[in-house]
Formats: C-alpha cells, structure tokens, sequence
C-alpha cells in the first residue's frame, strides 16, 4: 500500500542539506482519486533545496546544454523512486515534468530557483503588515510541497484566534462527509 508522503535519506550522517543526499515524495492522488484519471495516480518528487545553483546560472532554458543537465540531474530523483516504490516507475510513467532551478526562479519567482524547505529567501509567517490580511501557501512558512502548504493553511486558519479552531474542525467535517456522500 502505497502511503502519501515520503522523505528519503541517503545518508543521515551528511544531512538533508547534502546534495543528492535527500529527497521528498508526495502521492496526493493517494488520497484523492480525482487528482488522476482512474487507474493513475500523481507523483512529486524534489530535493529539499539542495541544488547548487551556479551550474544553472546564465544558461539557455532553450539549450541542448539546459536540456541535457536537467536530464542528468533528475537522475537521482528517479533512483529515489526506484528505491520506495513497489515497482519500476519508469514503466508506468505517461507524463514527466522536470523543473530545474531555472523553472523555479521563472514561474515560481524563488530567489536562485530555491524550492524545498530551506529557502534562502525566508519565508513568513501568515501575518501581514495588511490589517486583517493573512496569507499561506508555499511562500509562507513551513513552504512548498502539499504537507508543507497544507501546513501552512493551518497555521493561518489557526492564526485567527483560539475559538476559531472548532468551527474549522467543524468545516472540515463537514466538507469530508459531503466528499464522502454522507451526513
């Protein structure tokens, strides 16, 4: 049975902040079918911003050299893959994207294509200098990944006042049953 998130170390003596040392997996469609046609499901896979920026800078996105070190670089993330899943992935693959800190930095505005959760940029706490404004999401502590902005989510929520708690916990009750087809 396959679980929704994952964290795989290579060797916890050099740390997760060791390249090609760590990666996290996210199956989300483990828990929401409809995040994939039936019979699929959805998988993400990054290390936890550990990606030496200088051998992207200045490179073409357009350049075989660009297309070759994303190739290349996404190799360990693959042998990840081949390390936690039951089966050869490669064999059920339909649909690849391979982000690169070059796709980070330009869709995603991260400082250096930072993406995990040691962002150099910082991140925030919900609160806003907006009175009243909150925001979460994978700009905002604890940062990117489905249980990271899930977090995040909750923090703000949270971050309401105590007596907003239940009516939340309410809510979601609430919406599950209605998911489920049940009162």
């Amino acid at each position: 049975q396959l679980q929704a998130h994952y964290m795989y170390i290579d060797d916890w003596a050099r740390g997760v902040d060791g390249e090609d040392n760590a990666a996290l997996l996210s199956i989300p469609s483990v828990h929401d079918a409809s995040l994939a046609p039936e019979g699929y499901g959805v998988l993400h896979i990054y290390t936890p911003a550990t990606e030496d920026y200088t051998r992207w800078k200045g490179l073409d996105r357009r350049s075989t050299e660009y297309k070759s070190l994303k190739e290349e670089r996404c190799r360990y993330l693959w042998s990840v893959l081949d390390k936690i899943l039951p089966f050869n992935i490669r064999d059920r693959e339909i649909v690849s994207r391979i982000g690169s800190p070059l796709t980070h930095e330009r869709f995603l505005n991260r400082h250096q294509g930072s993406y995990g959760p040691a962002t150099t940029a910082g991140l925030p706490f919900p609160k806003t200098p907006i009175q009243g404004l909150l925001v979460c999401g994978d700009s905002c502590f604890p940062g990117i990944g489905v249980p990271a902005v899930a977090g995040s989510g909750l923090l703000t929520a949270h971050s309401v006042s105590l007596d907003s708690v239940q009516p939340q916990m309410e809510l979601l009750k609430n919406q599950r049953c209605a998911a489920l087809g049940a009162d």
